[in-house]
């Protein structure tokens, strides 16, 4: 029943998306992927390509992406690293689209990102102060001036813009507003497309989540690793 759950939130997702994109007859540039990949053939009501099973969660299954159709090097795989932080620093290279955990031995598992569009982005040092599983999300001031269609507080769940997990990023004491999550928009992986925030696949956000610990230290930067 969950799973089914899931795959008709999905469903919902892309069939109001689409309505809406035919009714204004363009796409918003900043949430525009290479090619417009709908979740959903259009009028269908079945996932198409983009999703090739699920993934056994607590309380939603997690939609699995068809790997097929991202590119190779924003599939989750360990690599290389050489960098200078810690094992357990989270690394976010905005330029490339990567986000590196850094392992022992130099190495790190690294995964494919969206971030921040232009005027969104975000860069500095962090930690994860907090963590949540199929959280809620509430936008914040700025975000609703710009978009008032936007609710004031969203339940977690399949639909939910956070998707399965979600990082919370703080500077002390003060919640940054900016948060690692997952993405129920497969296509947005290697795109500049959030407000500010930094996006993974679902599946790559669990992933994570099991392997990080709240107090973590986060890094954001532009120009690469060594930069």
């Amino acid at each position: 029943m969950i799973a089914l759950r899931a795959l008709k939130g999905l469903a919902r997702i892309a069939t109001a998306r689409l309505s809406l994109l035919a009714a204004l007859g363009l796409l918003v540039a900043a949430c525009q992927p290479h090619e417009p990949n709908p979740v959903i053939q259009a009028g269908t009501g079945h996932l198409n390509a983009w999703y090739s099973g699920l993934m056994a969660d607590d309380p939603y299954d997690v939609p699995l992406v068809n790997k097929a159709l991202l590119d190779r090097k924003f599939h989750r795989q360990r690599v290389d690293y050489p960098g200078r932080e810690a094992p357990g620093t989270i690394v976010v290279d905005i330029d490339n689209r990567f986000l590196y955990l850094v392992e022992d031995g130099g190495k790190a598992m690294r995964y494919g990102i969206g971030v921040g569009r232009n005027g969104f982005a975000w860069r500095g040092d962090a930690r994860i102060a907090r963590t949540g599983v199929w959280p809620n999300w509430s936008p914040t001031d700025n975000m609703r001036r710009i978009d008032p269609s936007l609710p004031t507080h969203m339940e977690g769940g399949i639909e939910n813009p956070l998707g399965a997990r979600a990082l919370y990023l703080y500077q002390g004491n003060r919640d940054t507003l900016f948060r690692i999550h997952g993405t129920n928009e497969p296509w947005s992986i290697g795109e500049a497309v959030s407000s500010g925030c930094v996006r993974l696949l679902n599946e790559d956000i669990v992933d994570l989540y099991n392997r990080v610990k709240v107090g973590a230290r986060v890094t954001v930067r532009r120009g690469g690793i060594g930069a």
